[in-house]
């Protein structure tokens, strides 16, 4: 699209969050008095310019449903990007919706969001198996690390084309000066390790119409994945311009 372009993929997990509290065991996803529409949602982002959406199907259902995955698979011309636990359950699902990514994340039952990066240097057979079963359907696979060097090197061994550096740290610690310096660099530097490894880095976790200024100044970043703040402003302003303002925060004087 542009040179130093970064995507934007939106994450609708928390618009699906407001329908279940309301409507989490009726039987029916959309249509009637049930709302809001994730795909809705979906289809407005798409409208306003996002270059993906993201979604995270959990084991407790909490939000985003797998009905609500296969319509927005039918439905969204923009690539679906899907978030998912390392169990054979979500794999089987994976290889029958075919996403065009898949991100491998960590999920504890307790967490309100995914808190962390997935250890995968802790546990490289498991995650290597997964890895193995996306590729083997023609799906890409991107795996939601911390940003150390260690968490990197094993990404590089399982040939992935993708990393999602989780940014919740240096989220969490913004309004500290010396926090938001020094976890800017551990981003940066892991940054320039995966780029030396040849693989593509997106970012994702905390990630607002503020804080943003910091990430998008490292080079090279491919996608960055937001949701609830996204999903919070829309509330005030709309979906379409809530998107619209985030594309022109990671862009500036693109749009």
């Amino acid at each position: 699209m542009y040179n130093n372009y970064i995507r934007l993929g939106v994450n609708i997990d928390h618009c699906a969050t407001v329908r279940q509290a309301r409507y989490r065991n009726y039987e029916r996803l959309s249509g009637g008095i049930v709302e809001p529409d994730p795909l809705f949602f979906a289809l407005l982002a798409e409208r306003a310019g996002a270059d993906g959406i993201t979604v995270h199907p959990r084991a407790d259902g909490r939000h985003i449903q797998r009905g609500d995955v296969e319509r927005l698979c039918a439905a969204i011309q923009i690539p679906l990007n899907m978030e998912m636990g390392c169990t054979r359950e979500m794999v089987a699902f994976a290889v029958d919706i075919k996403p065009r990514t898949v991100c491998l994340v960590p999920e504890t039952r307790d967490e309100v969001t995914t808190e962390g990066g997935l250890d995968i240097a802790g546990q490289t057979g498991r995650v290597l198996d997964v890895v193995e079963a996306m590729h083997a359907n023609g799906t890409d696979v991107s795996l939601f690390i911390d940003p150390e060097p260690e968490q990197i090197e094993c990404a590089a061994k399982m040939k992935v084309r993708f990393v999602e550096l989780h940014t919740g740290s240096f989220a969490n610690g913004w309004h500290s000066e010396s926090t938001r310096v020094h976890e800017l660099a551990k981003i940066r530097a892991a940054t320039e390790l995966a780029q030396q490894y040849g693989i593509t880095v997106n970012l994702g976790h905390g990630i607002n119409y503020t804080n943003v200024a910091d990430l998008r100044s490292i080079p090279g970043i491919h996608e960055m994945n937001i949701g609830h703040t996204i999903v919070a402003r829309a509330l005030m302003v709309g979906v379409e311009e809530a998107v619209k303002e985030m594309r022109r925060r990671m862009n500036p004087g693109l749009f």
